[in-house]
């Protein structure tokens, strides 16, 4: 056991590195539960010595859990529990249901309506929640105007991707690169928003172009729509206006960050807290994505080891030879780099690779050279999960459903709308960066 050791403590970088290119093959394969891989990955990391099991004072700095970012881990599971709360009073079906008759149920209207809702709530609730929520409102709503509901699904999985990019909380790699950075919510907000704002109204028009012959329906079938049954949606009125309270204050509170200096996990956490009084916390904590938290905690301990042994710095030192420390070189390489692999590797753990990379920059270059970097980072890692149909977790259950509903999506079908989408996404993001940070 102690010569094992010894030879991969001399071999430090190579193992480690070896382990998370297993991992990310494994991760992409998608045979074997990611969450699985990772923590296989991080018990190897652990029993190969790559990391300390024993908080010794020799040890301290490369003691495992120094490495998992428990901020992003406690504001992750805090924000699941507010929006399952939530959700089940059927206040987000009501607010989206609104929306639809709103529409007069004209289809490009109605796509389009479908598509800001999904984007406006992905930018508050986790992606796949989102999509969870406006699928039945999607089939039903097709089903009254004799549509395919494709170009709808479609065009919510890359809305609710454009959404999720906006703020801290829209997308798990947001809650990294702001843990990382030591952005706030409103950071997130005053660069993001803006661009991510733009690329939606451009994204949204293009698609419905292209499906354009696929929006049409009659009058009467129009009609219909406009007569969707709403009163009874809110199944729990002092429920929904308790969590619809306590999530307007947590949003507020994360938007307040700059002056009360209460980290945004903290403030998720009281909210969670508040709203678990009146619950009982065991049905709860069981609709958790416990499989996220536990994938993002092997994740860390596997690039703990590769940042333990020096990998992480060699990384970093690369990039910046390649570029000759060009700034504006650097940028564009971090985000065309993310944005193309996004779209083949799950965002998460790639998000969770270059974070540590960045901050090594950081300390050798400096904040100001890094933090448009970041911002590279987020678009590049968040628009690129519509690369393809399994670029997020969330282009994954759509198409399930919509195949389960006799309506398949094929890989190839998706790519020709998700290609063209985030080659425009990045384009938009390529001259936004440049104009506001490189020139």
């Amino acid at each position: 056991m102690e010569h094992l050791h010894t030879l991969a403590s001399q071999n430090a970088v190579i193992v480690s590195a070896s382990i998370l290119i297993v991992a990310y093959i494994f991760i992409a394969w998608e045979k074997i539960s990611k969450v699985t891989i990772a923590l296989l990955g991080a018990c190897l990391t652990l029993f190969l010595g790559l990391l300390h099991t024993e908080k010794t004072p020799q040890a301290l700095g490369e003691y495992f859990t120094n490495f998992i970012d428990f901020n992003v881990i406690f504001l992750l599971v805090s924000m699941m529990i507010i929006v399952h709360i939530a959700a089940k009073s059927g206040m987000f079906t009501w607010m989206a249901n609104e929306i639809l008759k709103h529409t007069k149920g004209k289809p490009k209207l109605v796509l389009f309506s479908l598509a800001f809702f999904t984007a406006f709530a992905s930018a508050f609730l986790d992606n796949v929640t989102t999509v969870i929520l406006v699928m039945p409102i999607t089939f039903a709503a097709c089903k009254k105007l004799d549509l395919n509901p494709v170009p709808f699904l479609i065009t919510e999985i890359i809305c609710s991707n454009i959404g999720g990019t906006a703020t801290l909380i829209g997308d798990p790699p947001n809650i990294i690169i702001g843990s990382a950075a030591g952005f706030s919510f409103m950071d997130f907000i005053k660069e993001l928003t803006g661009i991510v704002f733009c690329i939606f109204l451009v994204t949204v028009g293009l698609l419905i172009f292209m499906f354009r012959k696929q929006l049409i329906s009659t009058p009467e079938k129009m009609a219909s729509v406009t007569e969707i049954d709403n009163s009874n949606t809110i199944t729990d009125k002092i429920l929904a206006w308790r969590s619809g309270i306590v999530l307007l204050l947590v949003i507020l509170g994360f938007m307040a960050h700059d002056i009360t200096h209460i980290p945004t996990f903290l403030i998720a956490m009281i909210g969670a807290s508040v709203l678990l009084i009146f619950e009982k916390p065991a049905k709860i904590l069981v609709e958790v994505e416990w499989n996220t938290i536990f994938f993002f905690i092997g994740l860390f301990i596997i690039i703990g080891g590769l940042e333990a042994s020096g990998g992480i710095r060699l990384m970093a030192n690369w990039l910046l030879e390649v570029t000759n420390g060009s700034q504006s070189a650097t940028s564009m390489i971090i985000l065309w780099a993310s944005g193309i692999l996004s779209g083949i590797i799950d965002n998460i753990p790639y998000t969770a690779t270059m974070a540590p990379m960045l901050a090594t920059i950081s300390q050798a270059m400096g904040a100001e050279y890094t933090h448009p970097l970041w911002w590279c980072l987020s678009l590049g890692a968040c628009l690129g999960g519509n690369l393809t149909i399994i670029g997020a977790a969330a282009n994954v259950i759509v198409s399930e459903n919509s195949a389960k509903h006799g309506h398949p999506i094929s890989f190839m079908y998706y790519l020709k709308y998700g290609a063209l989408t985030t080659i425009v996404a990045l384009l938009m993001s390529t001259l936004y960066i440049y104009l506001r940070f490189l020139r």
